[in-house]
């Protein structure tokens, strides 16, 4: 496996050459970028001349993740060629969060083949309810495959997300990679670092990822009344208190929500996810250092079980309300993840409006918000060779 990180900066272009050699049917381009490269899309126009056989998969960002830091205004790239396990590309338009768990399904079929291993997926963050698109994966793909990825993003704005289709930056679509053979080695980890705090609220009135009611009450009006001055900026402010949701009677872990949109009208909640009438849904909080503490725990289970010299492309999904939250400490968040890595291994990747992963207990994939998840590709070595 031949891997290689670099970065595109406004107004500077590419940092470094672009590694024509690596390309070839089982390299993958991963691409993080901008929201603002869809009004030009030259980096990504680059990587597919300079790549022809390779498969192009990227999304906008709410910040690019590039070793040690983050950037804004750019594109971070990682070029990874595989020698022992194949790839195939699949995208799907969505029209709307109704029709997720169909483009979930529609993907999964493009995606169907023997050795079938793993699958990381980038989603359009504004238009898609991200637990049934994983829904709709999963159980159209054969058993044991895991699925990770996220939702595109477009800073705390909340006005346009892309994906690459092609090298041309696409609103309303969903585009995936699959990875098959018996050499190839994924970790996945992931952790939240919020705690919750105040009532428990019961989901009175919902549908599919549009929350109306809690305890028969607006749900917007609730919100906004533990928001206080905080709601003048909705749906950004949002981020910095997430719900908890757990279901009426269910085990295992809350999962968190983040909300997308609001509806004055309505007065409604849009969040990322489902939101299950009859759930329990609290309101969540944290503090810089356990934040960055769960980046450790991320990595840290990621990267459990590998040999170091499987490990070589780390991705990192990390949610935009964590780094408003972190602010200046952001970079701290990158770091910890890098410091837990296997030396000399690549690491890319992006924040976002949602973040997906299999469940800590090897359990079917789900979609996460606040969460930091991450991500290890790499290969096992040939018998009797190093590893590439």
């Amino acid at each position: 496996m031949q891997l290689k990180t670099l970065r595109y900066q406004i107004p500077s272009g590419w940092l470094e050459p672009l590694p024509l050699e690596l390309d070839g049917a089982s390299t993958l381009v991963l691409a993080f970028g901008a929201s603002e490269f869809a009004d030009d899309p030259a980096p990504f126009a680059d990587l597919a001349r300079a790549f022809p056989q390779a498969l192009l998969l990227g999304c906008s960002t709410c910040g690019e993740i590039a070793g040690t830091q983050v950037h804004d205004a750019s594109v971070s790239v990682a070029v990874c060629r595989f020698e022992r396990s194949t790839l195939r590309h699949a995208s799907t338009e969505v029209r709307d969060a109704q029709d997720s768990w169909r483009a979930g399904a529609r993907l999964a079929a493009q995606l169907q083949g023997p050795g079938l291993r793993a699958v990381f997926v980038l989603s359009d963050g504004l238009h898609v309810n991200g637990t049934s698109l994983v829904a709709g994966l999963a159980q159209n793909l054969p058993e044991g495959v895991d699925i990770s990825g996220g939702l595109a993003g477009d800073g705390s704005r909340f006005q346009r997300t892309w994906v690459l289709v092609g090298a041309a930056p696409r609103p309303r679509h969903i585009a995936a990679v699959a990875f098959y053979g018996a050499q190839l080695r994924v970790g996945h980890g992931y952790d939240g670092g919020w705690s919750d705090f105040g009532p428990e609220r019961r989901i009175t009135r919902a549908e599919g990822n549009v929350l109306y009611e809690l305890d028969g009450k607006p749900a917007l009006d609730l919100y906004k009344a533990y928001l206080g001055e905080r709601a003048a900026g909705l749906p950004g402010t949002a981020l910095l208190f997430p719900l908890s949701l757990r279901r009426e009677g269910g085990s295992g872990d809350a999962v968190v929500r983040t909300i997308l949109g609001v509806d004055e009208q309505k007065r409604s909640l849009t969040f990322a996810g489902d939101m299950p009438q009859g759930g329990i849904a609290r309101l969540m909080r944290t503090h810089n250092d356990r934040l960055i503490d769960s980046a450790g725990l991320a990595v840290s289970r990621a990267t459990q079980g590998l040999e170091a010299s499987e490990a070589r492309l780390v991705v990192s999904v990390s949610c935009v309300g964590r780094r408003l939250v972190l602010g200046e400490r952001t970079e701290e968040e990158v770091e910890t993840v890098v410091e837990g890595a296997p030396r000399g291994a690549g690491h890319v990747g992006f924040y976002s409006y949602g973040e997906i992963a299999p469940s800590l207990a090897g359990g079917a994939s789900d979609l996460h918000n606040q969460t930091m998840t991450v991500t290890v590709f790499g290969e096992a070595a040939a018998h009797g060779a190093a590893a590439g």
